[in-house]
């Protein structure tokens, strides 16, 4: 059945209540509203950059700059779908005036200007935001607080690839190729020489060699039941599959970088463990550390990480922000704290750290303070360098040696023994680490790197100041507090692209987003300029 007329008339029985909105939808936007400031900050950047990424052949449909303004508006109503984004342009008053008069753009427009402009370019734009807050007054590079989180990734939360099974299965391949090729490649009359390990190059020229002989023979393969494979052709699916095998595991392996996990959706993120724990039992999701520095209440830099630990992330991350920002102090929490950090920022004659211990609230249990096997609870002479036991046994130096971390950092460990804890009454408790060796042959020894040592010495008399005090308080303010905000208000638990420079161009949307949100609620609220939060219990006019 066809009709006539595909145009359908929504008014023809509604004249008298058609629904007519005014020409200028500025005319229903309050004068306050959030959306007049991002209109008023986007038009003051300097967006050359980002017309560059478009072709000059050709017309651009969507300005850059009027994508850009959807973008970050819908970001600072938790609108980040493509989808929900364009049927906002089509809905909403607010995106209407935004978008200057053009029709709503469509999804994959959207998406792929975030996906391809935003990853190349949305740092310039966060960096002249943040010089811009700058230059009005409101925001103070002279301490920056960094912490990081877990962000659960675009990603199946089954389709992990471990580095431990993957090693496991590419042994016994290896194992059972050293095995059987030798054999099938002595049936068919070919010589080739197998390296120790072989690789897929390898098999790749055992192959050419099996085909070749198979031209020669003008041997035809068959497949199906009741036909009978000649040997040739069993050889040569044999190698076959172990080459499709083995091509798999080696690419697995360049894909870890150091990791010990990723997953098949995205190869980017590597599973962690998520504080979204609701089941409570310790599950693996695929995700990406996400490390933000905040000054003055606002984002001011990112870096996106694979690796699960903070420790590995601080170095580089310092890096991208000293290359725009002259910073005093970096403040930051005790998952960052290592013997390379120390050494790195105290090389940098402008920046200062400040770092609570790892150990910190720990020292202060009694348990710890009565752990008699700990280094930290025996008495050393630095003239002499010498431990002393809780027994009055000295412990000598005996060996150094230097360890190279994953990151390349060198190391120095002393390590220093007891001559013989025989007859000590009190070794079952002072011997604390696992051996095969009885604890009745062994004696203590500690493992002790001086630098580290050092290091944490200064920085527990640098923290309990008073300024140290009043950093630390307000890196729990801000930096977490900027976390809580995303999360829970702005409601982003789950990044929506996959890949690593996608996934840093949507937070770097999430930070600029954030920093609006921020700068909107100041001005509201009057509070201007406020950079550090000096509780009522410390001296004032720090």
């Amino acid at each position: 059945m066809t009709f006539k007329n595909k145009q359908i008339d929504y008014t023809r029985y509604c004249a008298n209540n058609q629904l007519c909105f005014p020409m200028d939808t500025f005319t229903i936007i309050p004068q306050d509203d959030p959306v007049l400031l991002l209109n008023a900050f986007v038009e003051g950047l300097d967006l050359s950059k980002l017309y560059q990424a478009y072709s000059r052949f050709g017309r651009i449909e969507y300005s850059p700059k009027v994508l850009l303004k959807i973008l970050l508006f819908g970001y600072m109503r938790k609108i980040y779908s493509s989808y929900e984004l364009r049927r906002a342009c089509e809905e909403n008053t607010k995106f209407m005036y935004l978008l200057e008069g053009l029709p709503p753009p469509s999804e994959s427009t959207i998406c792929r200007f975030r996906r391809n402009c935003m990853s190349e370019y949305g740092e310039d734009l966060l960096v002249q935001m943040v010089r811009k807050l700058e230059v009005a007054g409101l925001l103070s590079f002279e301490n920056v607080f960094i912490d990081g989180t877990k962000m659960e990734a675009n990603a199946n939360r089954y389709s992990f690839v471990w580095r431990k099974t993957t090693k496991k299965n590419y042994e016994k391949l290896q194992a059972k190729m050293q095995e059987c090729l030798p054999e099938l490649l002595r049936a068919e009359h070919i010589r080739y020489t197998l390296p120790k390990e072989v690789s897929s190059r390898n098999l790749s020229n055992v192959l050419k060699k099996l085909h070749k002989k198979k031209q020669q023979e003008k041997v035809e393969f068959v497949y199906g039941t009741g036909t009978r494979k000649t040997t040739l052709q069993r050889t040569i699916e044999t190698v076959e599959g172990w080459l499709e095998r083995l091509e798999k595991y080696e690419k697995a392996f360049a894909v870890f970088r150091g990791r010990n996990s990723f997953s098949k959706t995205d190869p980017d993120a590597t599973f962690m463990h998520m504080k979204e724990d609701h089941m409570r039992n310790g599950q693996l999701k695929p995700g990406y550390n996400v490390n933000a520095a905040v000054a003055s209440g606002f984002i001011i830099g990112n870096y996106i990480s694979p690796d699960r630990s903070d420790i590995a992330t601080l170095i580089p991350f310092s890096e991208k922000l000293l290359k725009h920002y002259k910073i005093q102090n970096v403040v930051v929490d005790s998952g960052y704290e290592s013997e390379e950090n120390y050494t790195y920022y105290e090389n940098l004659a402008d920046t200062e750290l400040w770092v609570k211990p790892s150990n910190y609230e720990q020292q202060k249990k009694r348990k710890y303070k009565n752990d008699i096997s700990r280094k930290e609870n025996m008495d050393y002479d630095e003239i002499e360098d010498i431990y002393y036991c809780v027994a009055g046994k000295p412990l000598f130096n005996v060996q150094s040696k230097w360890e190279r971390t994953n990151t390349g950092y060198l190391r120095e460990t002393t390590i220093y023994e007891c001559p013989s804890c025989h007859g000590c009454p009190l070794k079952e408790q002072c011997i604390r680490s696992r051996s095969k060796v009885p604890l009745e042959e062994r004696n203590k020894r500690i493992y002790v790197s001086k630098a580290f040592q050092k290091h944490r010495k200064e920085m527990l008399q640098k923290i309990a100041t008073t300024k140290g005090k009043i950093l630390r308080v307000n890196r729990s303010i801000q930096a977490e507090g900027q976390f809580a905000v995303i999360k829970e208000d702005m409601q982003f638990r789950r990044f929506m692209l996959r890949g690593e420079g996608k996934v840093e161009a949507e937070w770097l949307l999430l930070s600029m987003a954030y920093n609006l949100l921020k700068l909107d609620h100041k001005l509201k609220k009057g509070r201007l300029g406020a950079g550090l939060i000096i509780p009522s219990t410390f001296p004032a006019g720090l």
